[in-house]
This record gives C-alpha cells, sequence and structure tokens, in this order.
C-alpha cells in the first residue's frame, strides 16, 4: 500500500540528486551554498520524522541562515539550449501539454479509486489520500514524458536543479509559512488578536464586526502570505465570537466570504511566494527581486476592489440568512 511517507522519499530522493549534481558541477556560481540548501531539505524529507521537533526546527533554522547569506546561483547544466527547445516546443505544439494533463486525471481517479473500489482501497493509504494520488499522477506524467520525448539519462534531473535552482529558497516559503500557521493556533493567537482588535475598536455593530474580520484576514493573510494560515487565526478572533455568535451571521457565508477576503491579502504580499514571487523569479521580470514586484503591484487594484465587495457581500448576505 502507497503511504504519504512514500510521496516523501521520493521528493526526498530527487532532492538528494540536486544536491548530489550541484557538488559535482564544478561551473556552479554558488556550489557549495546550493549544496548545503538542497542537501538539508533532503535531510528532511528522508528523515524528517526521526528528526523530532527539535531536530527540524534547528534544521529550519540553518536553512533560513543559508539562504540569508546570499543569492543562491543558478546551474547551467549542459543539455538544451534555449534556440533548440523553442524549436522543439513548436514543433509538437499544443501536445506538449499532454503529460501535464496527466496528473490531474490520476489525482482525481485515484482519490474516487480509493474511495469506492476495493483495488483503489488496496493500492492507496487511506489518510492523505489526495496527496498520494496527486504523487502517483506525478511519476506517471514523469514517466509518459521520459518515453515519449526520450532525453538523455540525465535530463530530468539536470532541468530539475536548474529549475529549483531558478525558484531558490523561496520554494520552501509555502511549508515554512504553513507550519507558522499551526503554531500560531496552537499558541491561541487567534484569542490573544481578538482581545487587542477589541479592546482599540469597539465593535458594537455587525458592519464593524465585518470590517473588521474581513480587513483582518487580508492583513494578517498580508503577513503570512497564505490564507489558509491566517484563517483560522482571524476566524478564532473576530469571525465566530462577533460575527457569528454576537451577531448571528450565517456560519457557512461569514467563513466562505472570510477565505475570500484572505485572498485577497495574498494577491498584495511578497510572503505569498508561490504565487508573486516564484513566478517573477521563473519568468525573469526586471524587477523580481524588489520587495513589491510588479506582479503585486499590478493585482493591488483588484485586491483592494476584492476586498471591498467581499466587505458588502457578507454584510449584505450573513445576516439573511
Amino acid at each position: 500500500m502507497i503511504t504519504l511517507d512514500h510521496a516523501y522519499v521520493l521528493v526526498g530522493l530527487m532532492i538528494l540528486a540536486f544536491a548530489v549534481l550541484t557538488a559535482l558541477d564544478r561551473s556552479h556560481p554558488t556550489r557549495v551554498r546550493n549544496t548545503l540548501f538542497w542537501g538539508l531539505v533532503a535531510v528532511s524529507m528522508l528523515f524528517g520524522a526521526k528528526l523530532g521537533g527539535l531536530g527540524n526546527g534547528v534544521l529550519v533554522l540553518a536553512l533560513v541562515a543559508i539562504g540569508a547569506t546570499g543569492k543562491m546561483g543558478v546551474a547551467k547544466p549542459a543539455t538544451t539550449g534555449p534556440e533548440e527547445r523553442v524549436e522543439r516546443a513548436e514543433r509538437r505544439g499544443n501536445a506538449l501539454f499532454l503529460p501535464a494533463l496527466i496528473i490531474p486525471v490520476v489525482a482525481v481517479g485515484g482519490t474516487l479509486a480509493a474511495k469506492y473500489t476495493d483495488a483503489g482501497k488496496w493500492l492507496i493509504g487511506p489518510t492523505q489520500t489526495t496527496l498520494i494520488a496527486l504523487g502517483l499522477g506525478c511519476l506517471i506524467a514523469f514517466f509518459a514524458a521520459v518515453a515519449w520525448l526520450r532525453p538523455p539519462v540525465s535530463a530530468p534531473a539536470q532541468e530539475g536543479r536548474r529549475l529549483m535552482d531558478s525558484i531558490g529558497w523561496a520554494a520552501l516559503l509555502p511549508q515554512m509559512l504553513a507550519s507558522l500557521g499551526a503554531v500560531f493556533l496552537a499558541s491561541d493567537v487567534g484569542g490573544v488578536v481578538g482581545q487587542a482588535v477589541t479592546s482599540v475598536i469597539p465593535l458594537t455593530t455587525p458592519l464593524l464586526a465585518v470590517i473588521a474580520y474581513c480587513v483582518g484576514m487580508a492583513l494578517f493573510t498580508i503577513v503570512m502570505g497564505n490564507a489558509f494560515a491566517a484563517f483560522p487565526v482571524m476566524t478564532a478572533a473576530i469571525g465566530l465570537p462577533l460575527v457569528v455568535h454576537q451577531f448571528g451571521g450565517d456560519p457557512a457565508i461569514v467563513c466562505a466570504i472570510g477565505m475570500l477576503a484572505g485572498f485577497c491579502g495574498t494577491l498584495l504580499t511578497p510572503m505569498a511566494a508561490n504565487f508573486n514571487v516564484v513566478p517573477a523569479n521563473l519568468l525573469d521580470l526586471p524587477d523580481r527581486n524588489a520587495a513589491f514586484n510588479g506582479v503585486i503591484r499590478a493585482q493591488a487594484p483588484t485586491a483592494a476592489v476584492m476586498l471591498l465587495v467581499n466587505i458588502v457581500l457578507m454584510y449584505a448576505l450573513a445576516f439573511r440568512f
């Protein structure tokens, strides 16, 4: 039976290959730094469950220290050149997307099979089924692409480390922020935030409570970089005790629109690395290293308008149903 532990081992071996190839690459501009960084990430993936809380904490601090010492260089492995890639892409056209389409098909099909068929229950573990099916989809798509395109044996690992070097330390930011959200929730930060807000702003009407909840979701997401991390904190602080319990708001409407308000903050922050930093790095945008790059500045007007719309919707709908 395939479990989530097998997925972690697979990812760990892939990142370990990046570290080994970087260590052997004498032309890499930051060879030692990148080797240490990806090597520690591989240790976390392969042995994180055995390291314990203290060991993983030290490992995370070491990764932060390495990332703070300077910009990570990008490998230039001798695979294919830009002109050759463009020529091959034009020759194959949109068919190049077929391996990518395998991933969602297998993820959905595997999840349903694990739930409703005996063979699926035998093959896929009962916990985190969707993640396991997603990993299987990536693996099947990988072998399909290799069988179709027939690249050199080392090309997948070499191109993989070139891609990860281009993303750099930002590749780990979503995982770290999600962990920080769990720590905040366990530390009852939501209760502290709720007391601080109500002591400063008298939330005596439903409208004020809705504004505080929606704006708080956006601001906390800007800090956390992830609406899923901000949601338990702000909902425990304002959403449930005030909007729902004190003023009688419908919990389903409040929580759904509250999440959308949080995503407005996602559009405005470099902390949302997977949305605002990684794409800028991959596209080599000229201001990709700026705190508020062109992606964030272009999204800011939309975020402001959508936050206002969410406040109006929550106030108009939450207390009528």
